[in-house]
C-alpha cells in the first residue's frame, strides 16, 4: 500500500467559486483514475489550536494506492495531467509526502 498525501495552499486572490471548482472540478475528479483505491478531501479541521498542527493550508488531498507501481500509473494517467494543467496557476504552494 502506498499513501499520497498533498498538502495544497491556494491563492488568496481566488473567490469561494473558483476554490470550490478546484475541489470539485480538480480534486474530486481524480477518483476516476483507475488506480485510485481511496481518496480524501478536506481543508484544514475546526480543532483547538496546538504548537504542532498546521492549519494554514486550504486543501489536503489523501489518496491510497495498492502499491508504487498504481502510484506511478496515476502520475502520468490524462486525467491527473489534466488535473495540473487546469490548476496549476491556483496554488502558490504543494506540499507531498508519500508513505509506504
Amino acid at each position: 500500500m502506498l499513501v499520497h498525501t498533498v498538502i495544497f495552499w491556494l491563492r488568496p486572490d481566488l473567490d469561494p467559486l473558483q476554490r470550490q471548482a478546484f475541489r470539485t472540478e480538480g480534486l474530486e475528479s481524480l477518483r476516476a483514475i483507475p488506480a485510485v483505491a481511496a481518496l480524501y478531501v478536506g481543508g484544514p479541521a475546526p480543532i483547538p489550536p496546538r504548537p504542532v498542527v498546521d492549519a494554514t493550508y486550504t486543501f489536503a488531498l489523501t489518496i491510497v494506492f495498492a502499491d508504487v507501481a498504481g502510484h506511478d500509473a496515476y502520475q502520468v494517467h490524462p486525467l491527473h495531467r489534466a488535473f495540473v494543467d487546469k490548476f496549476k496557476t491556483c496554488w502558490e504552494r504543494v506540499q507531498i509526502y508519500d508513505a509506504a
